[in-house]
């Protein structure tokens, strides 16, 4: 059974964790240190930039919320991957 997580306490940054939970990012709150969580993409392997985007930490108070909510977006839209998927389902 899946790990049920915390919702983020910054309702920007949590809608885009749904965002990306939507386009297949796992999302794991309860990090050590400083990051609230952190995000994992599917489709960690070379194709997707080298790892750089593989694994992103999520903050818990960041200066600006909606500056890292867009930050989060950015991340999961730049996917390669992900952005070539999607293109090939959308002509099915």
């Amino acid at each position: 059974m899946p790990k049920i997580r915390k919702k983020h306490p910054k309702s920007s940054i949590e809608e885009a964790l749904v965002y990306a939970e939507s386009k297949g990012w796992r999302v794991e709150d309860g990090c050590r240190g400083h990051p609230w969580g952190r995000m994992y993409c599917p489709y960690n392997d070379r194709e997707c930039r080298c790892g750089e985007y593989c694994i992103t930490s999520i903050w818990g108070s960041p200066r600006s919320p909606e500056n890292h909510a867009k930050k989060i977006k950015r991340v999961v839209d730049n996917c390669e991957p992900h952005n070539k998927q999607d293109d090939d389902n959308e002509y099915e």
